[in-house]
């Protein structure tokens, strides 16, 4: 069943606007990929976080295409000491310059790929995400008006690319993956566009996008 079916005659870009409407951010984070963890097992995944998480934002860009909403993605760079060569939202660490996590992810976004903020307009904000990288993570939902050009800063991004959100947020495309962090299993997914594989931190915000839109709670 498509997303949209649920709204009836409403656009998935309004259910969206609608869900996200009034969110803030910072809320309490989670972690996404052991949702079946009893609260000790997550008590003791947190000890081997650090103890004070560094805040960092991501800008999730909902691109409004003729045919629908495009999720814009990046390849990161595949020199980089961190994540060399994932799939990955621009963003990255709030700096003490920053007003919040929205102007972080917009500072980022123009920095890593040239968008620039006058074709971004705030939807709203999903729910903290711990990475284990020892990142609470604010993801940044925003519409992205068509007629912006990329620039690449290729220190950092090898490649943009869009996917279809409505493809991306399917259950049917979100294939599970069992990975190891600190002696437990974990269940995470990874989401197959031709050539590519989103997995990790990325996929999980864009199941929790698919999660909000299907329950129509965060």
């Amino acid at each position: 069943m498509a997303l949209t079916e649920e709204a009836g005659a409403r656009s998935l870009r309004e259910r969206i606007a609608e869900l996200l409407l009034g969110s803030v951010p910072g809320s309490e984070p989670e972690f996404p990929y052991a949702a079946n963890f009893t609260p000790e097992q997550i008590a003791e995944l947190r000890q081997f976080l650090p103890e004070r998480l560094a805040r960092a934002a991501v800008l999730v860009p909902l691109v409004e295409r003729p045919d629908g909403l495009n999720v814009l993605l990046t390849l990161r760079a595949s020199h980089l000491k961190n994540h060399a060569g994932q799939i990955s939202f621009p963003g990255g660490r709030i700096e003490d310059a920053d007003a919040g996590p929205w102007e972080a992810a917009l500072r980022e976004a123009r920095e890593e790929i040239g968008l620039e903020a006058r074709y971004v307009s705030l939807a709203g904000y999903l729910r903290d995400h711990v990475v284990i990288s020892g990142f609470r993570v604010t993801p940044v939902v925003a519409f992205v008006q068509p007629g912006f050009v990329l620039k690449l800063d290729t220190t950092e991004v090898e490649d943009a690319f869009e996917v279809p959100l409505e493809y991306a947020l399917d259950p049917a495309n979100q294939v599970p993956r069992e990975r190891h962090f600190a002696g437990h299993a974990i269940v995470t997914h990874d989401i197959r566009y031709q050539d590519r594989q989103i997995w990790g931190a990325t996929a999980t915000m864009l199941l929790t996008l698919s999660r909000l839109l299907r329950t129509g709670r965060p």
